[in-house]
């Protein structure tokens, strides 16, 4: 199972019915934490609450662990368009030791840290300073929301890097 999928589907579906992450632990009878967790790829939701989750989001199981819930990559109208300050910019990375590591930075943080010298930033070994990290910002401020990076190494590491 690809837990940081299953998580994506639940935040999403969680932030389309609009409900907070304590609202659907409260459904679900488990604590706010276990939520976050499996949004965040850190776990994964008991079998027995599946079932639960797929009829709170009225999808099916398939969709639940499917990866073409949607485009991976989606363009939003202007009109349409959140403020970036309010978004997040999450960086999945699965190296070929074994380890993962996901960040979920604030926009506006990153937006703050733009200036420093990318050659330096690293997650577990892997250098991310050769991602163009002007031509995602570019590619956020056109209402590019979704997956904007992926990246297989010849070595085993993936490198993922989202907005939403």
């Amino acid at each position: 199972m690809d837990a940081y999928m299953i998580g994506y589907n639940i935040a999403k579906w969680r932030k389309e019915k609009g409900m907070t992450q304590d609202q659907l632990a409260e459904h679900l009878s488990v604590s706010g934490q276990a939520v976050s967790k499996w949004e965040n790829g850190a776990s994964l939701p008991d079998i027995a609450i599946l079932p639960k989750l797929a009829e709170i989001f009225d999808v099916t199981m398939d969709q639940l662990f499917s990866r073409e819930v949607e485009p991976e990559t989606t363009y939003v109208a202007p009109k349409d368009r959140k403020d970036p300050d309010k978004m997040l910019l999450k960086i999945v990375v699965d190296s070929k030791d074994g380890d993962k590591v996901r960040v979920n930075l604030p926009l506006a943080l990153f937006k703050i840290l733009e200036g420093t010298d990318s050659s330096a930033f690293k997650l577990n070994g892997i250098d991310l300073g050769a991602v163009n990290w002007d031509q995602v910002m570019a590619l956020i401020e056109q209402g590019v929301l979704g997956k904007l990076v992926e990246v297989d190494s010849a070595d085993g590491d993936h490198v993922e890097i989202f907005v939403e």
